[in-house]
């Protein structure tokens, strides 16, 4: 299992908007950088309102 930091999250979604799609979420990710791992993570979540459930969907795969 991948672990990342909370800070790669936050900038690999800098500019989302919410609420999103998993989809929209990865692309937004891909445009800023992120790596394949965290990408395709995050076409997992189905619908996210807001970065609290981003950070959710990652629970015990974030470290400070």
């Amino acid at each position: 299992m991948a672990e990342w930091q909370i800070t790669d999250v936050q900038k690999a979604l800098k500019g989302a908007d919410y609420p999103a799609s998993g989809e929209e979420l990865a692309r937004v990710a891909e445009d800023n950088g992120g790596d394949s791992e965290l990408v395709e993570k995050l076409r997992g979540i189905d619908e996210a309102s807001g970065p609290d459930d981003v950070m959710r969907a990652f629970k015990g795969q974030l470290t400070n």
